[in-house]
């Protein structure tokens, strides 16, 4: 088995990195390495303690901490929360979805003079209000007022846990008296909230599921401990505001360049429900059912997966299935507390796993083209923007519905969207700039004209 002081791994797919103090890294984008992690061997590979408790003050016990049975216990506490009967309701969205579309005219956007708009902000906004109004039965109300407290503490303890994370094992020279600070203002935040339903009757509860409960009346009828209902709501809060938010920015900064998606997208929605003044909501089946719609929002997973890069701990001495041997096909050895790498950006922009410029049915990988999805078929582990196994994002659904009914509640408002360069650039950039945190989101301004018909810019 191989170890620190052996030879490396080195092959297109895996490689292997020494970075000190006998801690060894190994990288893949194979397919059969990532599946191996996620399902074959998901007994082999997990979160880990170091990062359980790295994360521990954040994320507490929840689902994205933990492995073994404090995992498998949060999974069978959420798992009800997102069943096809909770998640039909489109109406969660609308109210915040009419609070945002007259943002995006530029000539109604309290909070800038230019027609431009950066969505980039107004998206992670948005998504923060319809995650706390689904959690919570309240929305945080961040679109109309940028710096609610809470808002701005989440947005702090997340970028400064990326960085503590990326910081290994230095990360115990960053001062974290800010970052308990703005923790303490997030759980002051949720508290009265977990205090309340935890004072209700299970008969009151129960009475809710005649009207429309939240996420957290749902949970405590399984549980009324306040730190399990604490942890769970901060994970679902983590992953239901940056799934949303991160896709919705990149799929606007490619429909802003792309004219004839646009065009073709508002045209399935116009035949399906209207648009303009007189259109109809979209409902769950009407969602599911726009081909066009849901190739735009494959597409932008596929390039702009909102996890781009994940970690595993090997939690024992074991094997992945290829990165070994001279050709690269045969197994290696992974020694017990080895972190593996795996990139679902790297797996899904890789050429190799594409048709040829010479087939049919060719178009180029690392191009935004949402006509690719009406001939090729991912082949199994090739498409995996919400992970795979027992720890696929069970929150998947639920994500697309909402980034779908967004997509068509804007397109049916407006007609045109135009690509403006970002503050200090002379041209429209053709490639968006991405940060890696905890998750991708915009590197720079994605600014945005937003036109009515009739409009010009």
């Amino acid at each position: 088995m191989s170890g620190k002081g052996s030879s490396q791994i080195e092959h297109p797919m895996t490689s292997e990195l020494d970075v000190g103090i006998s801690t060894r890294v190994i990288f893949t984008k194979d397919p059969e390495n990532i599946k191996a992690i996620l399902t074959g061997q998901f007994a082999d590979y997990g979160k880990g303690e170091d990062f359980h408790q790295e994360w521990k003050e954040f994320l507490g016990d929840s689902i994205f901490a933990t492995d073994g049975e404090l995992w498998s216990r949060s999974r069978q506490l959420l798992r009800p929360m997102f069943v096809r009967e909770r998640i039909v309701d489109t109406e969660i969205f609308e109210a915040h979805v009419q609070t945002l579309i007259p943002m995006l005219s530029g000539d109604h956007n309290p909070f800038t003079k230019s027609k431009a708009v950066d969505i980039g902000p107004l998206f992670f906004r948005y998504a923060l209000d319809a995650a706390t109004d689904y959690l919570f039965g309240e929305s945080t109300g961040s679109l109309e007022n940028p710096t609610t407290t809470f808002a701005e503490a989440f947005k702090y303890v997340q970028h400064r846990q990326a960085e503590i994370s990326r910081m290994g094992l230095f990360r115990g020279l960053i001062p974290k008296r800010k970052f308990r600070q703005e923790l303490r203002k997030m759980d002051d935040f949720m508290q009265p909230y977990i205090g309340k339903v935890r004072s209700q009757t299970q008969a009151e509860l129960d009475q809710k599921l005649l009207k429309r409960d939240t996420f957290l009346d749902a949970l405590a009828r399984f549980t009324r401990d306040p730190a399990v209902l604490r942890d769970q709501l901060v994970a679902v809060l983590l992953a239901g505001r940056d799934t949303t938010a991160g896709t919705l920015s990149f799929c606007l900064f490619e429909l802003a360049r792309h004219p004839e998606v646009v065009a073709k997208i508002r045209s399935e929605i116009s035949s399906r429900l209207g648009v303009g003044p007189s259109a109809e909501k979209p409902t769950y089946a009407d969602l599911k059912e726009m081909k066009y719609l849901n190739s735009v929002i494959n597409e932008t997973l596929r390039l702009y997966p909102v996890v781009p890069f994940n970690m595993r701990y090997s939690l024992k001495d074991t094997t992945l299935p290829r990165g070994g041997g001279p050709d690269g096909t045969s197994p290696i050895g992974v020694r017990e507390n080895t972190r593996v790498m795996y990139s679902t950006m790297m797996l899904q922009r890789d050429p190799a796993f594409y048709p040829s410029p010479d087939e049919k049915g060719y178009f180029d990988p690392l191009k935004w083209i949402p006509e690719r999805w009406s001939v090729w078929q991912p082949k199994p582990w090739h498409f995996i923007p919400f992970n795979g196994g027992p720890r696929i994002c069970i929150g998947q659904q639920f994500a697309n519905i909402e980034m779908g009914y967004t997509i068509t509640r804007i397109l049916q408002t407006y007609e045109t969207i135009v690509a403006v360069p970002a503050s200090g650039q002379e041209k429209v950039r053709m490639e968006p700039k991405m940060r890696f945190g905890v998750t991708l989101s915009p590197g720079e301004e994605f600014n945005c004209v937003f036109l009515k018909e009739g409009e010009v810019y």
